[in-house]
C-alpha cells in the first residue's frame, strides 16, 4: 500500500475516504477551495492545501492546482471522489504520466463509457442487453425525426456525453422531438462541450437498478450486486436501496451477469457501476450508463456486503488482493440510502444558508455520512448534498422502520432540507410495497 494519498474532492466524499485512508496508516491530504476552509473535510486531513478560489473551474476542477498540492505534499496516489474530475480521463492519464497512482480505472475505460452512444454500442458488441436506438449520433434534427420514426414513440433525448441526469428529455411525438431535440444539444454544448445527441426508445414506467463492480488486480471483475435507485427528481437520485424488492434471485443473476460482462469488455479495473433500466411489466433490463467512479450510493452496497469499498479501491490501486474472497460473495440484510440535501422539499430547489443546528441520528444498523456541522455555511457554489443518512436491517421492513427514526431524529436548522420529504416518502404505500417506479416523486407531489 502507498503511504500518502491526496483527496481530489470535497464534503461527505472527501471526508469518507480521508476515514478509510487514515485506518489504513495512509496520510490522508485534502485540497480545498478558499469557501470550504472551514468545511470537516479540511480539518480531518492529515495535511490540507488550498487550490483556489470558489468557482469549481479555479479550484476543484483545477488539474494543474491539484498536480502541484499532490507535488508539494509528496502524495504518491489521488483518489478523486465522485463528480469534478472523477471521470475526466485527460485527468487520469496525467496523473499516471506524473508517476501517482490513480485510484479509479485506466483513462482508457473511462473514454471508452464517456461517450454514452459509444458505451451502447460496446455493450451491445459484449452481449449486454441495450435499448432500442441510435448507433451513432443524430447528426441534426431530420436525422433524429428519421431515427425515433423507427425507435417508436415515446422517445428519449440525450446527450451523448452527459451524466448525473442531465441533458435528457422527453418525446411523445415528432412535435415534441422538435422541441427537444434542440434544448438538448444546446444544454450538451453548454455543459458537456459536446453537442451530440442520441435517441432512444423511452419507457413510461421503469425502474433504475444499478449494479456495482469491482475490477481487482488480478484482471477479474466482480459483481457486489444491485442497488434500487427508482426515487429520484428530475432525474437525480434521492433514495437507493439494496437489494432492489423487484429483483428475483433469477433476475439478479441475470443483471450481475450483463453487468461483469460489461466491466469485461473495457478491462475495468477498480470500482464501477453498470447502470440499467428494468421494464417491471416484462422484466426485461437494458444498459443506460457505466459511471466509472465510486458512487454517491455506494455505502448501501458495503452494509450488505460487508466490504469497505473505498479500501478496496485503494487496494486495487496499490496492486493488492481484496479483503474478501471475490468467489464467496453473500448478500446480508437490506440497507437504503437517504440523500438529505439543501433544498425544500416540495420543489426540490436549492436552499443554501448557515448552519445553525445540526444533530445526526444514532441507533444500530444507522450511518451518517455528513459533509457538514453545525457551524458551517452551505454555499451556492457545490452540489446541495448536506448527508448521506444510511440506515440497515435484516430486513426491508425493519430498515425501513430504522429510517423512520433517524429522519425524526435528524435536526438541521438554518438551510432548507428535504428530511420532511424523506418523512412521508417512507410513510408512502407504494414505496412500502416496493412496488414503485422512477415515477413515484411525481406521483407524490
Amino acid at each position: 500500500m502507498f503511504d500518502s494519498l491526496l483527496v481530489a474532492n470535497r464534503g461527505e466524499i472527501a471526508r469518507r475516504v480521508i476515514r478509510t485512508a487514515r485506518r489504513l496508516g495512509v496520510r490522508a491530504i485534502a485540497v480545498h477551495s478558499e469557501a470550504d476552509a472551514d468545511l470537516p473535510f479540511v480539518t480531518e486531513a492529515d495535511e490540507a492545501v488550498c487550490v483556489g478560489p470558489a468557482n469549481p473551474a479555479q479550484s476543484y476542477r483545477n488539474v494543474e492546482a491539484i498536480l502541484a498540492a499532490a507535488r508539494s505534499t509528496g502524495a504518491q496516489a489521488i483518489h478523486p471522489g465522485y463528480g469534478f474530475l472523477s471521470e475526466n480521463a485527460e485527468f487520469a492519464r496525467t496523473v499516471s504520466e506524473a508517476g501517482l497512482i490513480w485510484v479509479g480505472p485506466g483513462a482508457d475505460a473511462i473514454t471508452a463509457m464517456g461517450d454514452k452512444i459509444n458505451a451502447r454500442n460496446l455493450m451491445a458488441a459484449a452481449g449486454v442487453p441495450v435499448a432500442p436506438g441510435t448507433t451513432e449520433p443524430a447528426a441534426d434534427l431530420d436525422a433524429a425525426v428519421t431515427a425515433a420514426a423507427g425507435i417508436g414513440y415515446p422517445v428519449m433525448v440525450k446527450a451523448a456525453a452527459g451524466g448525473g441526469g442531465m441533458g435528457m428529455g422527453v418525446a411523445a411525438d415528432e412535435a415534441g422531438l422538435r422541441t427537444e431535440y434542440d434544448k438538448v444539444r444546446a444544454f450538451a454544448e453548454r455543459m458537456f462541450g459536446d453537442g451530440s445527441v442520441l435517441i432512444e426508445r423511452y419507457f413510461p414506467r421503469v425502474r433504475h437498478v444499478e449494479v456495482q463492480i469491482l475490477g481487482l488486480a488480478d484482471g477479474r471483475v466482480v459483481a457486489l450486486g444491485e442497488r434500487e435507485c427508482s426515487v429520484q427528481r428530475r432525474n437525480q437520485k434521492l433514495v437507493e436501496e439494496s437489494p432492489s424488492p423487484a429483483v428475483s434471485a433469477d433476475l439478479r443473476e441475470r443483471f450481475l451477469a450483463a453487468a461483469v460482462r460489461a466491466g469485461e469488455a473495457v478491462n475495468y479495473r477498480n470500482a464501477g457501476t453498470v447502470e440499467c433500466l428494468l421494464d417491471p411489466a416484462t422484466q426485461e433490463f437494458f444498459f443506460l450508463e457505466m459511471n466509472t467512479r465510486l458512487q454517491v450510493e455506494h455505502p448501501v452496497t458495503e452494509y450488505v456486503y460487508g466490504v469497505d469499498l473505498v479500501e478496496e479501491q485503494l487496494r486495487v490501486a496499490a496492486g493488492l488482493a481484496p479483503t474478501f474472497d471475490p468467489d464467496a460473495l453473500t448478500p446480508r440484510g437490506h440497507a437504503i440510502e437517504l440523500r438529505v440535501n439543501a433544498e425544500d422539499p416540495k420543489r426540490f430547489l436549492p436552499g443554501p444558508g448557515a448552519i445553525r443546528t445540526w444533530v445526526e441520528p444514532t441507533g444500530e444498523g444507522v450511518r451518517v455520512d455528513s459533509g457538514y456541522v453545525e457551524g458551517n455555511t452551505v454555499t451556492p457554489f457545490y452540489d446541495s448534498l448536506l448527508a448521506k443518512l444510511i440506515v440497515s436491517g435484516a430486513t426491508r421492513e425493519e430498515a425501513v422502520q430504522r429510517a423512520r427514526a433517524a429522519v425524526a431524529q435528524f435536526e438541521i436548522a438554518g438551510p432548507k432540507n428535504n428530511l420532511p420529504f424523506f418523512a412521508e416518502l417512507l410513510e408512502n404505500p407504494e414505496f412500502l410495497s416496493g412496488d414503485y417506479d422512477t415515477g413515484i416523486v411525481a406521483r407524490m407531489r
